[in-house]
């Protein structure tokens, strides 16, 4: 009889704070996300703790008696792990590591963790690791605390290196390799670009685990890993996906994420090349979660970071099938309407409608739940770009209604 395999999850704590910019339900929200971010790692949360400051404390992050407590806390109940939703700087990180006692991380941190696990390829390996590096780098010092007074003495004086110089040292080479390695396999990659040939490319964009992989399989009949975790997806793929009689070339590419580290940003801009040079967007948004307005704005940011917001993009609003909205009781007279409280058919009357009826699908990917208006709309949107680039196809590839005659 086979044994279960058992997970062993590291016992962890997570901490934000609410500011003047990030009130309670919006620290919820972010909290939430940390927690997913920490599962996908493999943790378990055990406790959250936060703390209302006007800003974060410079020393500490947080104020001492919050410290004090979380201190308590992780060793009664032997947590291995504190982490913070908020990039904390190299002297924040030291002086939490000495109070607490134990393994302390950032948001960034974690985050760059889930990539190092999830990076299948070399290319990725790579960029993973300089992103790592650049991380690394100024918080080498908190980890050479036995190093921190040189000491003097007989055979101890004159010139000489420390070990946390010579790291620095070693860091900064393996940060200047690392790039050198990443602009050969730029360069290759966009060789491999340039033999697509011209055919129309077409890119999947979107939050992370909105169903982007999922949808790619659909339409493409290609067997991409997905999983119900962030970052499932870290290597661009492509594939070539004809729709009716007209082939185009369908990319999947990374998921971006709120407070999206910059060394990740700075790193993975190259993996962002197959975005910059689509020639449409598909905007794939996950509207069964109830934040979904921000995680579009998370995304739209990260486009114009990468200056591609200006490119056709078609809005698609995926997991319909796992859509609920909250419900008011009739007598109940004391509760607010809000957008939570709003039906598939209500939010198609809001800011979507601007979006444009062929801009906006509203769609079941694992349900294939109103597939054949995706296609259609997706043909219609690829079939306008290759005629502007080859007139004189216009008569291979009819309008969408007139190729299903055909067919039929």
């Amino acid at each position: 009889m086979l044994e279960k395999e058992k997970i062993d999850f590291e016992k962890t704590v997570i901490v934000g704070i609410i500011t003047q910019n990030q009130n309670e339900e919006k620290l919820v929200e972010y909290l939430d996300e940390l927690e997913f971010l920490t599962f996908t790692a493999g943790g378990e949360v055990v406790k959250r703790f936060w703390q209302k400051m006007e800003r974060p404390n410079p020393k500490t992050f947080l104020g001492t008696g919050k410290m004090d407590e979380i201190a308590l806390y992780t060793k009664e109940n032997e947590i291995s792990t504190v982490i913070f939703d908020d990039e904390l700087s190299p002297s924040q990180q030291k002086n939490i590591s000495k109070i607490l006692d134990c393994k302390v991380l950032d948001r960034t941190n974690l985050i760059l963790d889930i990539f190092a696990q999830r990076a299948e390829t070399s290319y990725a390996r790579t960029q993973v690791e300089l992103a790592q590096c650049q991380y690394l780098l100024p918080r080498l010092s908190g980890m050479w605390t036995h190093l921190e007074r040189q000491k003097g003495g007989i055979g101890l004086r004159g010139p000489g290196e420390t070990e946390i110089e010579t790291d620095r040292r070693i860091v900064r080479d393996r940060i200047a390799l690392l790039k050198d390695k990443i602009k050969t396999i730029d360069k290759q990659m966009s060789i491999q670009r340039g033999n697509r040939g011209a055919m129309v490319r077409v890119a999947l964009v979107g939050y992370t685990n909105v169903g982007k992989s999922t949808l790619m399989n659909a339409i493409g009949k290609s067997d991409v890993f997905v999983e119900n975790k962030l970052f499932a997806t870290l290597d661009t793929t492509v594939r070539k996906v004809v729709i009716r009689n007209l082939p185009f070339l369908l990319s999947d590419t990374v998921g971006f994420i709120r407070k999206l580290p910059t060394q990740l940003v700075e790193s993975f801009k190259s993996t962002l090349d197959e975005v910059r040079e689509a020639d449409l967007l598909l905007h794939v948004v996950d509207i069964s979660h109830p934040d979904f307005e921000d995680h579009i704005e998370s995304v739209n940011q990260i486009l114009m970071d990468i200056k591609s917001n200006d490119k056709p993009t078609i809005m698609v609003f995926n997991k319909i099938d796992a859509y609920k909205h909250l419900t008011i009781e009739e007598d109940d007279l004391m509760t607010e309407r809000t957008t939570k409280h709003y039906t598939l058919e209500e939010w198609k009357q809001t800011w979507m409608s601007n979006v444009g009826e062929k801009n906006a699908l509203f769609i079941s990917a694992t349900e294939k739940e109103n597939f054949e208006q995706f296609r259609e709309i997706v043909y219609e949107a690829v079939r306008e770009i290759h005629i502007t680039r080859f007139p004189y196809n216009k008569f291979l590839y009819p309008d969408y209604k007139d190729a299903v005659e055909k067919e039929e």
